[in-house]
């Protein structure tokens, strides 16, 4: 029995999820700045960025995989009603017990996405942040309500104009320096905003706030 097989069945089609974390803060990111949101964090990434801040959910096999209805439990219970499924690479596991469930709660549910994996689930909201290596599948470029491309160096302004091309009409769209080159690329990502007003500006107002 190999790995994937052994995980799939732990799992139960996407009615156990292997939760790496869930907590109630402030999303601090993109469209949604500001907004009190319950966040579910799942285990388990194959894109593997070299800046990534959340390096430990790379391995699902850490985390048990956890009941979708103690997982909707929590998230009821607390006082916001925004939901947002980031990780690790969510859609590497079947969404749609955990977002009926959410959804039967009354909730609303955000999506944080490479895009590199086939949708499932429903979403009120979904953020698209493209990765250079594993790019987006063609779905998720109809799928997106916001497009958010970290910025590292001067070439992925180019990867963000290329992405942009492939969202739909209205898809907001959202350049964010990469966290640890920030002093470097701000000027620059300012500067290109202001020649390309389409376009915005996202930072992680959460690591200045010193919340999760």
């Amino acid at each position: 029995m190999n790995n994937l097989f052994e995980q799939n069945e732990l799992l139960d089609g996407g009615k156990r999820l292997p939760l790496v974390e869930d907590f109630y803060t402030i999303q601090g990111e993109g469209y949604h700045t500001g907004k009190p949101a319950y966040f579910i964090r799942l285990g388990g990434c194959d894109v593997g960025c070299n800046w990534c801040d959340a390096k430990y959910t790379w391995n699902p096999k850490l985390y048990p995989p956890v009941p979708v209805e103690t997982i909707v439990e929590r998230a009821a219970s607390c006082a916001a009603q925004a939901i947002v499924i980031t990780g690790g690479e969510p859609l590497l596991y079947p969404l749609g017990p955990l977002t009926e469930a959410l959804h039967a709660k009354g909730l609303e549910i955000f999506l944080e996405t490479s895009g590199s994996h086939p949708f499932s689930g429903r979403f009120d909201w979904v953020c698209l942040s493209p990765k250079h290596r594993r790019p987006p599948l063609p779905e998720a470029y109809g799928r997106a309500d916001e497009l958010k491309v970290i910025i590292e160096a001067d070439e992925d302004f180019v990867w963000a104009e290329r992405n942009a091309a492939e969202v739909r009409k209205g898809c907001r769209l959202y350049l964010q320096p990469e966290w640890s080159v920030s002093d470097q690329m701000m000027p620059r990502i300012v500067e290109y905003a202001k020649a390309h007003p389409r376009w915005n500006i996202s930072i992680q107002t959460h690591k200045y706030m010193h919340i999760p």
